[in-house]
């Protein structure tokens, strides 16, 4: 469809849903020449009106819903709990900001495993205990990616040695 049928088609979906089924007299009144594509859309009834099938399931729908909300309100709604508290679940799971549980010896390796010394390590976990909290006062969530954005910088890197008396094996 063109935007003018679009238009045609979604003005005669208002004008059915207010006003039932349309008379041709109706259709040409409100937008002149109907396209074909238009009135294609459209079935005519026995009385010679025209509507959209779809639209009046949706209405006979949305009408069954409404007469269930008020069926239920009359009964007068969702029972409550004897405790007085509401009987359904809220609708997200609260969010817990509780601290890290992590040990000094798994942030050691991750900082050696990584070029970092191990007292870069040990400075990394004594500034974040014992609340695992940030300088905004925000709780540190995942602590690998604090030490690679916050403490993971070139000037921080260990310098790799050549072992001499171990040839495979680099020192930091």
């Amino acid at each position: 469809m063109t935007f003018e049928e679009r238009g045609q088609y979604i003005t005669l979906l208002c004008l059915q849903h207010q006003k039932g089924s349309l008379n041709e007299k109706t259709i040409r009144l409100s937008i002149g020449n109907v396209s074909v594509d238009v009135l294609s859309k459209f079935t005519k009834d026995e009385n010679g009106n025209f509507y959209n099938e779809r639209l009046n399931t949706e209405i006979e729908k949305r009408s069954a819903f409404v007469d269930s909300r008020r069926e239920n309100g009359s009964k007068g709604g969702r029972p409550k709990k004897p405790n007085g508290l509401p009987s359904a679940k809220p609708n997200g799971k609260p969010k817990k900001n509780l601290p890290i549980n992590v040990n000094e010896n798994e942030i050691i390796d991750y900082f050696i495993n990584n070029g970092y010394s191990k007292e870069l390590a040990k400075k990394f976990y004594l500034h974040y205990q014992p609340d695992w909290k940030d300088a905004n006062g925000k709780v540190v969530k995942d602590w690998k990616k604090k030490a690679q954005v916050v403490w993971f910088k070139e000037e921080n890197k260990q310098v790799k040695r050549f072992d001499p008396s171990n040839p495979n094996q680099m020192i930091y």
